[in-house]
């Protein structure tokens, strides 16, 4: 989950690609009764500029598993998100800060999962909640 860039700087290397599992610690997940069910697979991209900013592109893709939201049966969704970042070597409110050495990816993945997490899990897009007898 690093990217080294000194190293990559010094091999003339500017461009690269990436492809990992993740499996994220259990407090990332809001939505109750649920969880992410395996690890989360991440792929994507990075280029480094001549001011040592890099740009990294990546895509996250994950199962949910737990109840529904609103009826509270098995239910089950793949959920898959793409972000596009920067990492800077001077800290600013903006960006992500690295060391100018290595990026470590795992707080920009970490941040995309809760972003990309669903407010409600649903059995089926339709579903009408629990039916209760009248």
């Amino acid at each position: 989950m690093e990217i080294q860039v000194k190293k990559l700087n010094a091999l003339k290397q500017y461009t690269g690609s990436f492809d990992f599992d993740y499996t994220p610690q259990k407090e990332l997940w809001l939505l109750p009764l649920s969880g992410i069910d395996g690890p989360v697979k991440v792929s994507g991209d990075f280029e480094i500029y001549e001011d040592d900013c890099v740009g990294v592109r990546f895509s996250i893709v994950y199962k949910i598993k737990g109840q529904c939201s609103y009826c509270l049966n098995d239910a089950e969704n793949t959920v898959s998100f793409d972000s596009d970042i920067l990492y800077v070597p001077e800290k600013d409110d903006d960006n992500y800060y690295y060391d100018g050495i290595k990026i470590d990816l795992k707080t920009a993945v970490d941040d995309a999962i809760l972003i990309s997490q669903p407010g409600v899990l649903l059995c089926k897009p339709d579903c009408k909640g629990i039916d209760v007898p009248k």
